[in-house]
């Protein structure tokens, strides 16, 4: 059961991991190759005041893994106006507990994208009860964890535009899992224009306020992140 000392070690943590120098504030460019590129010679070109990294994605095309470079900057426009990432107070409320029910290992979710939709390895279903109607929810393999992208009643008025997301740990034995909205949290694409995130597909957008986690980034002296 998640606590408020909990929670506000968590916002801590989110306040300073998003401004390291390889945090999302820190991205400038993401940049499509295809092909596996050549870090090295990207690296040496960038110069030293920079941190250039290889992504790779399933291509929205193909199908196909292709890659890409990531140019992350410690001092980008964005870390510079960066205040804080406000966030509502933690509620025990929204300390759910759902089911995941399995699917095949090759089994996809397609989630809307800017100028399209991409395909996700999914991880099941989730079934939990929000303001006592029961949800199937598509939730997406996160490595570590699962990942739910869901708007709500918030969604653009209080909370960030695009939606938001939640990391919900793997489930016990029974399947069961803890959904904690408080920790429900700005996609990295609120943070960099350079990341292009799933959006909530239409069975995603809850009808009803979630007034947990985290609400948006704020900046100072007009910053947007179309700027950056």
């Amino acid at each position: 059961m998640s606590t408020p000392a909990d929670h506000h070690r968590w916002r801590a943590e989110r306040f300073t991991s998003v401004a390291e120098p390889t945090g999302h504030l820190a991205l400038i460019e993401t940049r499509w190759t295809g092909t596996r590129p050549d870090l090295a010679a990207a690296q040496a070109e960038a110069g030293p005041q920079v941190t250039v990294t290889v992504v790779e994605r399933r291509s929205p095309e193909t199908g196909e893994t292709e890659y890409g470079l990531r140019v992350w900057d410690a001092d980008s426009d964005a870390i510079r106006a960066y205040d804080r990432i406000d966030t509502y107070p933690f509620d025990p409320d929204w300390v759910l507990r759902g089911r995941l029910v399995p699917t095949a290992p090759e089994r996809t979710s397609t989630f809307p994208h800017r100028g399209g939709s991409r395909a996700h390895p999914c991880a099941g279903e989730l079934l939990v009860t929000i303001g006592g109607t029961e949800h199937a929810l598509a939730v997406i393999d996160d490595g570590d964890a699962l990942l739910l992208v869901f708007a709500d009643e918030t969604t653009g008025a209080e909370t960030y535009a695009s939606g938001r997301f939640l990391r919900i740990p793997p489930p016990d034995a029974d399947w069961t899992v803890v959904v904690d909205f408080n920790r429900a949290f700005v996609p990295p694409c609120g943070f960099s224009a350079q990341y292009d995130c799933p959006l909530p597909p239409a069975s995603h957008r809850l009808p009803l306020p979630i007034r947990a986690g985290e609400k948006n980034v704020v900046f100072v002296d007009g910053f947007t992140v179309a700027e950056g």
